[in-house]
């Protein structure tokens, strides 16, 4: 038996670890903010739009130059510009990376942090009546280390800026945040005393700084709500308002009408559990559900909802029927069953995957894409990878269609969320909308030409390589994104 000096020791192990484990259980299972998970009603699709931003290379050096040269083709920014540069009455974005952070790359950058912050100011100044909300992730200031300059402009101009209250959210790597919300949480941080390398750039941070970083948690949405003319009009995207992000490809989508008023209720809801700003006035959505002349219609889904239609659309692909997935990141286990599923009842799925070896200047090491990809190749998978050059293939969207143009109407699903159990299962906060309208409607028509351009490099240019580029067969390294996608400690 253990002596009497030992057991008040042994004790206190025991409290510890029952409080550690206790408070992990009940922040991954605790009940969800209202508002977090929701799919709300299928509306008509009034003004769709997709819009793309194309990264790509070509495929031969150009005169004078020993390498391959980038090029850009943007157009989601400058509709957010343009939406806001209009508004009379209420704007309201939520971004999740809204900074000029740019780690270690070196590449020349969009300043869209300067522009975004410039466009808000601005449109706030010429109409002082006009409110103007930013509902953003404490990433920006790295949780309290560092100073944003370009926030406290926003302030001072009269903008709102709402921090998402993430402890709100339920905890996506329970081993350390339970720890941290037990020994660290209180602690808060501060931008001054830091002693540690900024992990996004020049300068040096706390210790609290990193502690709040491994929680891998985030508000990870891109949106805009805001009025234009007699209607509402929405914009969900995959793209970021950061300087090093500004290179990436990207999707979104750009929908008028109810549909947009849901948007903005999905945004009421952060702005609810995380600050005392009064949404009161906010219009909502009356009108019942229905669809355009043309039956084109769209649903704005948040967090598990996303996942839900995004299951449901794979499973309800049909023999002659395609798939098309461009992502980011893929790692969510009930989705990779069903590509594998659908490919072996005939669907045809063409997976593009971003290589997962650059992050703003640093090399990474391929996880998850490679070890899911193998895992999908061997099912009979057709994959290719963007041909990255420092930027990121960070398009998020789902699309499946018939060849027939006369069968049942092509899905296509878009917006913030990677394909990963992070993204999927109510642990960040995201948004994406789900877009149901006739395979040759010109929206459709735009995001499968995107996705077909991106995989048979036309005209000399270079978007992706085949499947054997970034092959990767180890054992070792599969075993270890299950294990970083079961337990959370992992950035994907």
């Amino acid at each position: 038996m253990p002596s009497s000096r030992k057991r008040p020791v042994l004790l206190l192990i025991l409290v510890l670890a029952a409080a550690w484990l206790l408070t992990g259980l009940y922040h991954v299972f605790k009940p969800l903010p209202e508002g977090v998970g929701e799919a709300w009603p299928t509306r008509p699709a009034e003004d769709v739009a997709v819009l793309i931003d194309d990264t790509w290379v070509n495929q031969t050096a150009a005169d004078n130059q020993d390498e391959p040269r980038r090029h850009f083709d943007q157009s989601i920014f400058d509709e957010f510009f343009r939406l806001i540069g209009q508004a009379e009455k209420l704007v309201v974005v939520d971004m999740f990376l809204f900074n000029d952070m740019a780690g270690a790359t070196t590449d020349t950058l969009r300043p869209l942090s300067e522009q975004l912050t410039d466009a808000l100011t601005e449109r706030k100044k010429e109409r002082p009546n006009l409110r103007a909300v930013l509902i953003t992730d404490r990433f920006n200031t790295l949780y309290g280390g560092v100073r944003a300059p370009h926030l406290a402009r926003l302030e001072d101009a009269g903008v709102e800026v709402v921090f998402t209250d993430l402890p709100r959210l339920r905890d996506s790597n329970p081993s350390w945040s339970a720890l941290w919300r037990l020994c660290c949480q209180w602690a808060g941080n501060s931008s001054e005393g830091g002693w540690l390398p900024n992990p996004t750039g020049d300068g040096e941070v706390t210790l609290r700084t990193y502690l709040s970083l491994i929680n891998f948690k985030a508000n990870h949405r891109k949106t805009l709500v805001v009025d234009e003319g007699d209607t509402w009009t929405g914009l969900v995207t995959s793209a970021n308002a950061h300087d090093a992000s500004s290179a990436h490809s990207n999707i979104a989508v750009r929908f008028s009408g109810p549909a947009a008023l849901d948007l903005l209720q999905s945004e009421r809801a952060a702005v609810a559990f995380s600050s005392d700003n009064d949404t009161g006035g906010w219009p909502l959505a009356r009108a019942e559900a229905g669809s355009e002349d043309d039956g084109a219609t769209v649903a704005v889904l948040s967090e598990a909802a996303i996942r839900d239609a995004l299951l449901a659309t794979i499973n309800e692909a049909d023999s002659g029927e395609h798939l098309d997935v461009g992502v980011f990141y893929l790692s969510h286990r009930p989705l990779i069953e069903a590509l594998a599923a659908a490919r072996e009842r005939g669907v045809t799925v063409r997976l593009l995957l971003d290589p997962n070896k650059d992050a703003f200047g640093r090399k990474k090491n391929g996880m998850p894409n490679r070890q899911v990809a193998w895992e999908l190749h061997r099912a009979g998978v057709d994959i290719r990878w963007c041909a990255t050059h420092g930027e990121q293939c960070h398009t998020k969207m789902l699309l499946r269609y018939a060849d027939d143009a006369s069968s049942r109407p092509a899905v296509l699903i878009a917006g913030s969320a990677n394909f990963t159990r992070r993204n999927l299962d109510n642990l960040n906060l995201e948004t994406n909308v789900q877009l149901t309208a006739a395979a040759d409607h010109p929206a459709m028509t735009t995001a499968r030409d995107a996705f077909q351009r991106r995989w048979s490099n036309p005209d000399g240019k270079l978007f992706s390589e085949p499947y054997d580029a970034y092959e990767d067969d180890s054992r070792l390294r599969y075993a270890l994104y299950r294990f970083m996608e079961f337990t959370g400690w992992s950035t994907f």
